[in-house]
């Protein structure tokens, strides 16, 4: 049976420290984001004349917005900068700290209102508010790019750099919620402390930014003290930067990159819109701020609950109805929200409808098959763009949702000292257009386009992938060429990558009856063990982990096939030890896989060698086929030319 490998003090300790990280930096984020432009509109202008407050919340929340597009493409310079780093402490951990000291020094003189300058220049503070934000924004980039670029640093497997994505996403759901059920406690209590009034004022806002702050920086100094990056990375971060014209370019030719981010970008332009109007729904609305802290407590519960339990439901519902029944879930939540507002018990159950949704992890998942799709239909395989475009989708909407945000709030009448009783019939039908209306189109929308034109399911992917594999085995290689070798030919020695039984390719039938196609020999495996069959170099993987691609130094290109239909296990049952593009030594450790499991799965455990460019095959030596060969037994010879 596979096992990954013992997980030792120091990598809890590291799992720990990272996971505790996001808790501040996405609270962090979440108060630059969402809780400043709810500051903006309430109480940094108060005192000002209404018209000139409501030009500058017009004016900050355009900049934000603008920002925020920009960000889009400046991402990938402060990668570079960072990924240029060279220092004591390694290229993240001092633009962790860098970024959050001066990103926080930023945000806490934004939440002063400059120190009250609108109220006696307002041009001035126009023009440094400007400043201020956009040094703020580019310092928290990266703090931002620095942490989550810090995954591949701290694990070469990517099994435990899956764990590393999840603890941080984990810890980002308690961040990022958790400011909705202390945000209202904390700036009242601070607020009364200050005036003796019960409400949300300026001196409340700047102490819950002040409180978040020392939370954010105490997280980016346990993730400094608590993980160490690993200086033998063979793949360099930077080699792997995608440009915003590389990602468009991707996008546009891959249709299943294309439809799937749209059917999200609905999905989120609903989400971040409504989520970042909660709070005025509450306070202006209904007329209850304080019972706005049960909006976090319910989104935590369920978040906690929808995760774990999506690769369950995952088994035996299509990715495409797990979707739907989330957007669903959103529209009925939406009913709610705009017609039984007034009875408490509906408006929890709407949070929790809210709530329920997969749709991220569809979506990266079907990004993520989206490679293999891409590289068959287009001969590109665009790793790079499943990172870059979810979070370019993210930044967009978050920018959108911010612009949103403001103009409710003025059009609405929610800005300065206004309360619920200030409210007309008008105003309320404004907000529930935009807050309610409108995002519950996108959430229908967002149906309508992953229903009628994502047509990447598990299926159709597994469909691909052996297409692929058959296009491989017959030498049709998409992939990039090999390294040139000298004219002439070459030998390359072949040794066995398991131990196991030789068998004839011939004799490997999947589950159609259909013959393995390709040049090469299989070996029914003994154990659990994939080893490296020659000197080389880890060309890819794919996204299914049942397959790997090598090529020698003379250029002959191997995949190893690990067992036969096991594509359809979606990765269940394999761990790898290497990253793509390590150079590897024969009989290095590359692949754990349960056999097992694969069995229990229905399938066979075959491990089927072929070349991928058969036509560079001139020769190949006789196999002893039938005999029992032990991992590092020389298998055959082949020449190449």
């Amino acid at each position: 049976m596979a096992q990954g490998h013992k997980v030792t003090a120091n990598q809890w300790i590291s799992r720990a420290s990272f996971c505790f990280g996001n808790v501040g930096h996405s609270a962090f984020y979440g108060v630059m984001s969402t809780y400043f432009i709810i500051f903006v509109t309430g109480g940094m202008f108060n005192g000002l004349e209404k018209s000139v407050a409501n030009k500058l919340i017009a004016l900050i929340t355009g900049l934000i917005v603008a920002v925020r597009i920009i960000e889009l493409i400046i991402d990938p310079l402060l990668g570079n900068i960072v990924d240029n780093t060279k220092t004591r402490w390694g290229k993240f951990k001092p633009w962790i700290m860098i970024g959050n000291i001066v990103s926080v020094a930023l945000l806490l003189i934004l939440f002063t209102g400059i120190f009250g300058l609108a109220k006696h220049n307002w041009v001035l503070f126009a023009v440094l508010f400007v400043i201020i934000f956009i040094s703020f924004d580019i310092f928290y980039s990266l703090s931002d790019v620095s942490y989550w670029g810090m995954v591949p640093a701290l694990s070469e497997d990517s099994e435990e750099r899956g764990v590393y994505t999840s603890l941080g996403a984990f810890a980002g759901t308690i961040g990022w919620n958790g400011l909705t059920i202390v945000v209202v406690p904390i700036v009242t209590y601070f607020t009364y402390l200050a005036t003796g009034q019960h409400k949300e004022g300026p001196v409340g806002w700047f102490a819950f930014a002040a409180i978040i702050s020392i939370v954010a920086l105490l997280s980016a100094l346990v993730v400094c003290l608590g993980t160490k990056e690993k200086h033998n990375i063979i793949r360099n971060a930077a080699q792997d930067k995608t440009t915003i014209r590389e990602v468009f370019s991707a996008i546009f030719h891959n249709d299943q990159i294309l439809w799937p981010s749209l059917a999200y970008l609905l999905y989120s332009c609903a989400y971040v819109i409504t989520n970042g109007v909660l709070f005025y729904l509450y306070k202006f609305v209904i007329g209850k701020p304080g019972e706005f802290w049960i909006v976090g407590v319910i989104a935590t519960i369920i978040g906690f609950c929808t995760s774990p339990l999506f690769p369950v439901l995952n088994k035996f519902i299509p990715r495409k109805w797990l979707f739907s029944a989330g957007q669903v879930s959103m529209a009925l939540a939406y009913i709610i929200f705009i017609f039984f507002r007034s009875n408490i018990f509906m408006m929890d159950l709407g949070l929790v409808l809210f709530n329920i949704n997969f749709a991220q992890l569809v979506t990266v998942l079907t990004l993520t098959d989206a490679i293999e799709y891409g590289q068959l239909k287009n001969g590109q395989r665009n790793e790079a763009v499943v990172l870059a475009v979810r979070p370019m989708i993210d930044k967009l909407t978050g920018a959108i949702s911010n612009g949103l945000v403001g103009y409710i709030a003025i059009a609405a009448g929610m800005t300065g000292s206004a309360t619920a009783a200030d409210m007309t019939a008008h105003d309320i039908h404004t907000f529930d257009s935009m807050a309610f209306y409108i995002p519950l189109v996108f959430a229908l929308l967002s149906i309508l386009v992953f229903l009628t034109k994502v047509t990447l399911s598990e299926k159709k992917h597994a469909e691909v992938v052996e297409e692929l594999k058959d296009q491989l085995a017959n030498g049709e290689d998409n992939l990039e060429p090999a390294a040139a070798t000298d004219n002439g030919t070459k030998a390359e020695k072949i040794f066995a990558p398991v131990n196991g039984k030789l068998v004839p390719m011939e004799s490997v039938v999947d589950q159609d009856g259909k013959v393995f196609p390709g040049t090469g020999f299989a070996i029914e495996p003994t154990d659990d063990h994939i080893y490296a069959p020659f000197d080389g170099k880890i060309c890819f993987t794919f996204g299914t982990k049942h397959a790997f691609g090598i090529v020698s130094d003379n250029g002959l290109e191997l995949l190893v096939h690990i067992g036969v239909g096991t594509v359809n296990m979606r990765g269940e049952g394999f761990v790898t030890h290497y990253d793509d593009g390590q150079t590897v030594k024969k009989g290095q450790l590359l692949f754990d896989f349960d056999r097992d499991e694969i069995k229990q799965a229905g399938y066979k455990a075959t491990v089927v060698n072929f070349f991928t460019q058969p036509q560079r095959v001139k020769e190949v030596a006789k196999i002893n086929y039938g005999s029992e060969v032990t991992h590092g037994d020389e298998v055959t010879t082949v020449k190449i030319k």
